[in-house]
């Protein structure tokens, strides 16, 4: 594997770590229940990261897979998880997702261009490379990952990487 791409992997392995390690321990019930205005709870958040980030930039975008793009939806379908969906088995999507995506991403260079791009979507922001669409997932999951230490902080008071006396 590339040393650039192995570095980016992980970097954004340890953002999704924080992601499903800040959640850990917590009860269906505090997963499913929403604690900002917006209205997300944290298994949304997790579907989101699932479907809409990770899924889509790097098996719809950077690999271009049919199958994923004409599965694709619009709008708030991606934070939405069933009351009778296991909160283990949105989690465990992601991690699935992700190691999809690793998969995807191990076997291409920095350099290389999408192989897809949604028409009329994103047309000023349009990432040229799989360095920049690596780029963009990083931020917009730790940027996520920010949003989760909030939700658990509200929730039970728990904190990322707080070091006590």
């Amino acid at each position: 594997m590339d040393a650039e791409i192995a570095a980016l992997l992980a970097c954004l392995d340890g953002q999704r770590r924080h992601v499903t390690e800040i959640l850990a321990g917590l009860e269906e019930e505090a997963l499913r229940r929403a604690v900002l205005p917006s209205g997300w709870s944290c298994l949304g958040m997790v579907r989101h990261l699932t479907l809409d980030v990770e899924r889509f930039w790097f098996r719809a975008v950077a690999a271009g897979e049919a199958t994923v793009i004409e599965g694709l939806t619009s709008g708030d379908e991606a934070w939405r998880v069933g009351p009778q969906e296991p909160a283990e088995t949105v989690l465990a999507a992601y991690r699935e997702e992700a190691a999809l995506c690793d998969a995807v991403v191990a076997g291409r260079r920095a350099q290389d261009a999408p192989a897809w791009w949604p028409p009329d979507l994103f047309a000023d922001s349009r990432l040229g490379t799989l360095r920049e669409i690596l780029l963009h997932v990083i931020a917009e999951t730790a940027t996520h990952a920010g949003h989760l230490d909030a939700a658990r902080e509200l929730i039970d008071g728990r904190q990322w990487l707080v070091l006590t006396d």
